[in-house]
């Protein structure tokens, strides 16, 4: 009997931790970007959790993983069925015409899918760019049902590597970057937001919002004007003062915290 006891308290232990473990998933239908690899064949790069490039997640999927969350990729249009089973949710950097051939736009059904799940408790994350490398018209339609705008505008224009300080970023939020004293984010949009939402940075002026945190529904919504957290950013190329790999875990336990709390 007792070996029997053990033995389903064992087995309760491992439904438990399966069923609270958080799955991280990276939109990969959006920003859908193809390059000619090494074998002059056509592949998927940039923001990926397996692209150990430069131009890749795969840092920050490792910082996720270290704080116990499993990683999930969305290669089709996002639905309320198909992120039953996310916990956080991020989109960077969807397509424009530049950057695929065919690209897949947001659009009012995607967004209200997207909204309706955030709205039920999940945990979203958008990160934009500059209006010449992201497609800005149509994210705008998801951007819109949590109140904000990207904006076509550029702030935090960095010329070369000479000029880092222009990339300077205004921590207004220390209760999300506990750790982080300095972060770099360059050529950035701006995002404008309702009252209700908190600046979590603001741009190398101080001027402008450029990364919001808000409640939406039983959600949370976090959005960005860069995918400032792959991996060229956060090993090691910036000047040492710089703590985007900090920043990068400060934001998977802040985003992780949200979605336990669900």
């Amino acid at each position: 009997m007792i070996k029997k006891h053990w033995w389903t308290v064992l087995l309760a232990l491992l439904i438990t931790g399966t069923v609270h473990a958080q799955t991280v998933t990276l939109d990969y239908y959006f920003n859908h970007e193809t390059h000619a690899g090494k074998n002059g064949q056509q592949q998927r790069f940039h923001y990926l959790w397996e692209d150990a490039d430069n131009t890749g997640f795969s840092i920050w999927g490792e910082i996720f993983k270290k704080h116990g969350a499993a990683l999930n990729s969305l290669d089709v249009a996002p639905t309320i069925n198909n992120l039953k089973g996310t916990s956080i949710y991020i989109i960077v950097d969807p397509d424009n015409a530049k950057e695929s051939p065919a690209p897949n736009y947001m659009s009012d059904a995607h967004a209200a899918q997207i909204a309706q799940w955030v709205k039920a408790g999940g945990v979203l994350v958008l990160m934009a760019n500059d209006s010449a490398n992201v497609e800005l018209e149509n994210f705008n339609i998801l951007a819109a049902k949590f109140g904000l705008h990207f904006n076509n505008e550029m702030q935090n224009h960095v010329v070369d590597d000479n000029h880092f300080n222009d990339g300077s970023a205004v921590i207004a939020d220390r209760t999300l970057f506990k750790t982080t004293q300095k972060v770099f984010l360059k050529d950035v949009c701006t995002i404008t937001a309702g009252k209700s939402a908190k600046t979590v940075l603001k741009s190398a002026d101080g001027t402008a919002a450029i990364a919001i945190a808000l409640k939406y529904g039983k959600g949370t919504v976090f959005v960005v004007s860069d995918p400032w957290l792959y991996n060229e950013y956060v090993n090691g190329r910036l000047p040492k003062e710089y703590e985007n790999d900090k920043a990068a875990d400060d934001l998977a336990q802040w985003l992780i915290s949200k979605a336990k709390g669900k």
